[in-house]
């Protein structure tokens, strides 16, 4: 069994990464990153621990002078390479 997936709210990862909260709010909406899961009653964004490996590449594109969108197509590339290669995994890399 493993064990539960810790979750972050919004101000934890503002700690962690020195980001804003409006900073932290627009890679969401761009689809930079990703929330976890959204209280319901609350409402608050929380936030999986991959963001802080998500945040710290998008620190370096930035500092190599990438624009925000050609980060977002770069990771939205990785992310599909990601998938595709999951599931290959998933089906055993055979096909029917």
């Amino acid at each position: 069994m493993m064990p539960p997936k810790k979750l972050y709210r919004i101000g934890e990862v503002m700690r962690y990464t020195n980001l804003s909260r409006q900073t932290l709010h627009n890679y969401t909406v761009m689809g930079l990153i990703r929330e976890e899961e959204r209280g319901e009653s609350s409402n608050h964004r929380y936030y999986g621990e991959e963001v802080f490996e998500r945040v710290r590449r998008i620190q370096e594109m930035k500092k190599a002078e990438m624009r925000l969108q050609e980060i977002k197509e770069h990771l939205d590339a990785e992310d599909a390479a990601t998938a595709a290669s999951a599931g290959a995994a998933g089906t055993g890399g055979e096909e029917a």
